[in-house]
């Protein structure tokens, strides 16, 4: 038996032990696959057994392994990269009720952030930064573009801007942009965030390791002081299977002490 043949069996069990009664052969295999993730059998960005040496070990065709893959996919559990396979979904979980850089998050989850340095300059800004940041005419910004990676794998474009009154040298940033500008005691202690599915370009997929106009998750950052002075103005693009935004949101009560609580609703009528 061949290491591949037996990487198949470990994951979907020996050859014939699916069974033509009951669930649908490719919904059996999938229950066998979310099983291996689950277990750890599967790993966060470990590759799949190409789909002709699977339906070859279990005896089933190589439609029915197609749409067992296909589907989970779509569920976002797996991830395919075209010219490189299939591969187990590496999420990366961001709350958006905190303000965190993009290298503390990857180190949380013990891996290693990194850049790709696109651009890094000092420049008139455009309109969209001008208003983002309450700049005048004569203004001018530090930019910061680059390739954020965690462990050598692409995560996310981020083009960054600063005034330069805050930050006039774009080369003193070489990790963390909040790292820098808390040491000159002007890191961000609150931000707005605006979300939206965009189709990303060629040049950005190139850089994203994507197909062309696939869809990636656009956000704009706006970083302020504590006194509501804007610091940071940041617009990322992250390929839509590399990461869950979470928020917590709760009732409007929540947390409310009961006293509180019962003279808000004395003094209120139900509608």
């Amino acid at each position: 038996m061949g290491q591949l043949e037996e990487r198949v069996y470990g994951l979907f069990g020996e050859a014939g032990s699916l069974t033509r009664e009951g669930a649908p052969l490719y919904m059996q295999m999938q229950a066998r696959l979310r099983a291996a993730v689950r277990d750890g059998a599967l790993r966060a960005g470990e590759v799949l057994p190409p789909e002709r040496e699977i339906a070859n070990a279990m005896g089933v065709s190589r439609v029915t392994v197609r749409r067992a893959i296909d589907d989970l996919v779509d569920e976002g559990l797996l991830t395919q990269r075209q010219g490189a396979g299939t591969f187990v979904t590496d999420r990366v979980e961001q709350p958006l009720n905190r303000l965190r850089s993009f290298s503390e998050i990857i180190r949380e989850r013990g891996q290693e952030p990194g850049s790709r340095w696109l651009e890094r300059s000092v420049a008139m800004p455009g309109e969209e930064e001008k208003r983002a940041l309450a700049l005048d005419d004569f203004d001018e910004v530090t930019r910061f573009f680059r390739l954020r990676t965690a462990d050598g794998k692409p995560m996310g474009l981020e083009l960054a801007t600063t005034p330069t009154r805050f930050l006039p040298n774009p080369f003193e940033v070489e990790g963390s942009l909040y790292q820098v500008l808390g040491a000159r005691g002007l890191r961000p202690v609150r931000a707005l965030q605006r979300l939206r599915a965009v189709a990303v370009d060629e040049q950005r997929a190139a850089y994203l390791d994507i197909a062309p106009n696939s869809a990636v998750l656009y956000i704009e950052r706006l970083g302020l002081l504590d006194d509501g002075t804007p610091v940071e103005f940041t617009r990322s693009w992250f390929p839509g299977d590399a990461y869950d935004f979470v928020v917590e949101i709760q009732h409007q009560t929540a947390g409310v002490p009961a006293q509180r609580q019962a003279a808000q609703q004395a003094g209120s009528t139900e509608e």
